[in-house]
């Protein structure tokens, strides 16, 4: 059997309601979600539970609400004896590999990543920022059109290499309007504006980054135990100076999640399993390669139906 990556999905997989099943029915888990609300100091699993949507949207309250839901479907999974050999996420789902590869405990990662949602949210003002995703145009054409842009002097950068033909960008509002224009011309499919609240991944979260080093610093990172894909780089990491590097220049970089696919695969990975909320993550890895398996869990229903499968192939 080939390897095991555990992929963990980022900000835009909330839903009201998430975790709930769970803690219903296993009682560390709720100590988990309780051990989150008390680091905080509010009570982010009301929020989770119960909603509303707009509250739950927040960067600061959806960042440490997914990977609290990802870290407890993660413990749950666990018990059924099913280990990674390597981890990887999307942005914030960086955040909860590490956890899950023992680099950060789970309170000090829910801190961070509420930390790192309001330093974003600061970065730029509201309505001066905007991203949008750009389908069917070729990696090195859209850079051409982002250099292009940049040379007129508005602020844009290519903030996600998702899958091919899936890139997302992001800058300041006119700098966002001008290359989706020029991108349309130059022959993508379709280019979406997209519902955020500020240009993730671009140079204008540079403000925010050295802000974000006090934070990681502070939130006691330690070496992990298993390889960690980064998105900055699409490398595998273990070291901590390391990791708290590629975190900070993650905020201002993009997220190479193809590219950190393609690694995991040359790295003997065939089996991916998205723990949390959302499918989203499987959905591109299949673009990717359609020929990986994925399997994505979230409640106690999807976690047995997997560890059931996985268990009879291991026989």
């Amino acid at each position: 059997m080939g390897k095991i990556a555990f992929v963990f999905p980022g900000q835009g997989s909330q839903t009201v309601g998430m975790g709930k099943s769970l803690a219903d029915q296993h009682e560390e888990i709720r100590a988990m979600f309780l051990l989150a609300d008390e680091k905080l100091g509010y009570s982010l699993t009301d929020i989770m539970f119960e909603g509303p949507d707009e509250q739950l949207t927040l960067t600061t309250n959806a960042q440490p609400a997914i990977l609290a839901t990802s870290m407890a479907v993660l413990k749950r999974f666990e018990k059924e004896g099913i280990k990674a050999d390597f981890t990887a996420g999307h942005s914030l789902g960086e955040y909860t590999a590490l956890a899950a590869a023992g680099a950060i405990t789970f309170e000090e990662a829910v801190y961070a990543v509420n930390q790192r949602g309001r330093l974003m949210e600061e970065a730029v003002p509201a309505g001066r920022g905007a991203m949008a995703a750009v389908l069917g145009m070729e990696r090195d054409a859209l850079k051409g059109v982002m250099k292009d842009v940049e040379n007129a002097g508005l602020v844009v950068a290519a903030a996600n290499f998702n899958c091919p033909g899936q890139v997302v960008i992001s800058g300041t509002k006119e700098g966002v309007e001008k290359a989706s224009e020029l991108l349309r011309e130059k022959g993508a499919k379709r280019v979406i504006p997209l519902n955020v609240s500020g240009p993730f991944h671009s140079p204008l979260m540079k403000s925010a980054a050295e802000k974000l080093r006090e934070v990681l610093h502070a939130a006691n990172i330690q070496s992990a135990s298993i390889p960690v894909v980064a998105n900055v780089d699409a490398c595998p990491v273990t070291d901590a100076e390391e990791i708290i590097d590629n975190l900070v220049k993650q905020l201002y970089s993009p997220v190479l999640w193809e590219d950190s696919v393609n690694t995991l695969l040359k790295e003997g990975v065939d089996t991916f399993i998205e723990i949390g909320p959302g499918t989203v993550l499987s959905g591109l890895i299949k673009k990717v390669n359609r020929r990986v398996r994925t399997f994505a869990v979230s409640d106690e229903e999807s976690i047995m139906k997997t560890v059931a499968t996985l268990k009879e192939e291991a026989k």
